[in-house]
């Protein structure tokens, strides 16, 4: 080994190895919006909740969306990985059918 060298660059060099790095593009993955859809019967109370609970929503932000999908039909809870937002809405949804609520969440990406 030289001085303040390292001998590992040269044994790639020796071996027909290079150190440098193959240029590689990654894609960022694909995000998803979770929605809320408007029903005649889930309370609005119920919305904030869930919201509050499995979407980390204060309550202020939770009775926002609320109201847009009250009024307008659907909202957007959040934007997530796939894996993610699907299972957010697996899990919220399994959460209103216990307690008899009709809530219907879905997924579109970004």
């Amino acid at each position: 080994m030289g001085p303040g060298g390292d001998d590992d660059d040269n044994d790639l060099e020796r071996e027909g190895g290079s150190d440098v790095a193959e240029e590689t593009r990654v894609e960022k993955p694909r995000r998803f919006k979770v929605i809320f859809h408007n029903d005649d019967y889930t309370t609005m109370e119920f919305v904030i909740s869930v919201l509050m609970k499995f979407f980390h929503k204060s309550e202020a932000e939770a009775h926002h969306i609320m109201l847009t999908v009250h009024t307008k039909g659907a909202a957007t809870a959040g934007i997530y990985p796939r894996d993610v937002a699907e299972s957010k809405v697996a899990t919220t949804m399994a959460h209103a059918r216990e307690l008899g609520m009709p809530l219907t969440l879905s997924t579109e990406p970004e």
